[in-house]
């Protein structure tokens, strides 16, 4: 963060209504302007790419086809670029996503431009070659221009191109990258909303803000608030609540204040794609794997005659406990049934069965059955036993957040797992690498993801981490 020097700050509390310049540029101007640039660029390279690959396909026959064939997707595209983010703040500041933007609008451009041709019988006005050559160098262009804009956005706004502004009135400590911090007790910036001349000295402070945040103890942040909702600036308060319930969004209702501090990490849709492909998937496996697991079995049940199934009560979904099964490694009468003796290196519980079915994660097998049973997922955290340990505590003593991981179903693998952490928790940070992975998760889940994850594991079935 970037603090004024306070002695500017007493020089413009030496008289209430003195207009002293602007602590940051102008900015709105400039990125309407730098929109303005990218759009006329983009509609250039999309013109001069068509254009360009149709002189050198047939010469200046096809030059004004091409033109025309341009002009028909513009509309389109900059319809589709307008609303898919390409003139967007993260568009100025990160060309790549400005460059994927463009190119999405590009491809339905060109899209709906070939079903318009198709509709109305007018395809075979256009070269095949040329309108495919045309797509090609209209997106080279594009990309060229999107990297080459870079530097003019740059001189037209600087390092950033938004502009944070941090007012410190005593309160909590904030760190916020690139914003200017101003101390409210240099400038006299008091929120006394009985008064015009402060409330001027306020104004003049955040000229050119585009989001101010204001940092004040409890007793002045109400007043705080009122000024905000008047500076026609994004505004925010600091609030410690917020950071202590990790809120996630605040409303009013009824007079009072709600904070949203939880919401489920999967639409209803999300949640219904993830659970068909979980049972196609999971039934499939079953069909395929069943074989091998009919051997497994015999072999457990001929080692020493005990149950095949080694089921252990384990913390799914909603924190609710279900039954998990796996393939018996261990000897009967010395198998952990609650999970407070973590499995190690040359453990003398493990069956010489065991010792080969851990080692290439077999015994995890019947864990598809949790699946189609739906107490499991194929994708998410492992599921824990209640009395688990890492070094001498409880895994919920280590990290308060352990139980949000529990938002979606467990999974027969995860992203910890495909990262190489498993095994024992010999160690507090055996657990919490595992779960920052498993929130990770949750945060960026996807299908594809999923699809990712288990691709990945199918490279770590056997590994060291196995006894």
């Amino acid at each position: 963060m970037n603090a004024i020097d306070g002695r500017v700050g007493r020089a413009a509390a030496r008289h209430d209504l003195l207009d002293f310049p602007p602590l940051m540029p102008e900015l709105a101007r400039r990125r309407l302007q730098c929109y303005l640039a990218l759009m006329l660029t983009d509609m250039a390279a999309i013109v001069g790419g068509c254009a360009v690959a149709g002189f050198l396909y047939l010469g200046s026959a096809e030059l004004a086809t091409s033109v025309v064939r341009a002009q028909l997707m513009l509309p389109v595209f900059l319809t589709i670029a307008l609303y898919n983010g390409a003139y967007s703040m993260r568009a100025l500041t990160d060309a790549i996503y400005g460059v994927g933007r463009v190119l999405g609008a590009l491809a339905v451009a060109a899209g709906v431009l070939m079903f318009f041709t198709f509709s109305t019988r007018t395809s075979q006005q256009f070269s095949r070659v040329s309108s495919i050559g045309g797509l090609v160098a209209a997106a080279l262009f594009l990309i060229w221009a999107r990297l080459q804009m870079r530097r003019f956005v740059r001189a037209r706004c600087g390092a950033g191109v938004f502009n944070e502004l941090v007012i410190d009135d005593d309160g909590p400590s904030v760190d916020l990258p690139g914003a200017v911090v101003v101390r409210a007790r240099a400038f006299a910036l008091t929120p006394a909303l009985d008064d015009p001349h402060a409330l001027h000295r306020i104004g003049l402070v955040m000229r050119n803000a585009d989001r101010v945040v204001i940092s004040s103890p409890p007793a002045r942040r109400a007043a705080w608030a009122a000024i905000l909702r008047g500076a026609n600036v994004a505004g925010e308060v600091i609030d410690e609540t917020v950071a202590l319930l990790a809120a996630r969004g605040a409303r009013a209702v009824g007079g009072q204040g709600l904070l949203l501090v939880s919401v489920g990490p999967l639409g209803m849709r999300a949640r219904a794609a993830k659970r068909a492909f979980d049972l196609a998937v999971a039934g499939l496996a079953t069909l395929l794997l069943a074989p091998l697991m009919l051997l497994v079995a015999l072999a457990i049940k001929l080692e020493d005659g005990g149950p095949v199934f080694f089921v252990q009560r384990r913390v799914g979904r909603g924190n609710r406990f279900f039954r998990m099964w796996k393939f018996r490694s261990m000897t009967v009468n010395r198998a952990g049934i609650d999970g407070a003796v973590s499995t190690a290196r040359d453990d003398g519980r493990v069956t010489r069965v065991g010792a080969f079915i851990r080692k290439t994660s077999i015994d995890e097998l019947p864990q598809l059955f949790n699946v189609l049973l739906g107490d499991m997922s194929l994708v998410g955290p492992r599921p824990h036993a209640i009395a688990s340990q890492a070094g001498d505590k409880l895994f919920w003593e280590i990290d308060a957040r352990y139980w949000e991981r529990h938002a979606l179903r467990p999974g027969l693998t995860g992203l910890a797992q495909v990262r190489g952490l498993r095994g024992a928790t010999v160690q507090e940070s055996d657990l919490t690498g595992r779960l920052n992975a498993d929130l990770e998760y949750l945060i960026g889940w996807s299908l594809w993801r999923d699809i990712g994850i288990i691709l990945a594991t199918f490279r770590v079935v056997t590994h060291d981490q196995a006894y």
